[in-house]
């Protein structure tokens, strides 16, 4: 799962835009603290916003795009689908069952 992807330290808060053929696993690096650098140093924990790609070159090219961004149109692609900046996450481990109704909602991009 090819992805360009956002994690911040809370709503507001530092970002950080990444890349990466696996999300679910890049993700519990940031968030474990797994891997020095940037998000390490500043505690961006929190998967904000991601957006799927079947061609890591165009995730790549994507990613760029974003960087160049102002970081008030970056919020605004946040709070588009995510106004609360809620951790994206734990929705990768959403179970099937009887009470999966009063679990979050899946995110489709």
């Amino acid at each position: 799962m090819n992805a360009v992807y956002m994690m911040a330290s809370g709503q507001h808060g530092t970002l950080y835009i990444g890349v990466t053929n696996d999300l679910v696993r890049r993700a519990h690096e940031h968030r474990e603290g797994l891997i020095e650098g940037f998000t390490k140093r500043y505690g961006v924990k929190r998967l904000v916003w991601f957006e799927l790609h079947d061609s890591i070159l165009t995730a790549i090219q994507r990613e760029k795009s974003l960087k160049k961004y102002k970081r008030e149109w970056k919020v605004n692609l946040i709070e588009r689908e995510n106004p609360k900046w809620a951790d994206l996450y734990p929705a990768f481990f959403v179970a099937e069952g009887p009470l999966s109704h009063l679990q979050p909602p899946e995110r489709h991009m």
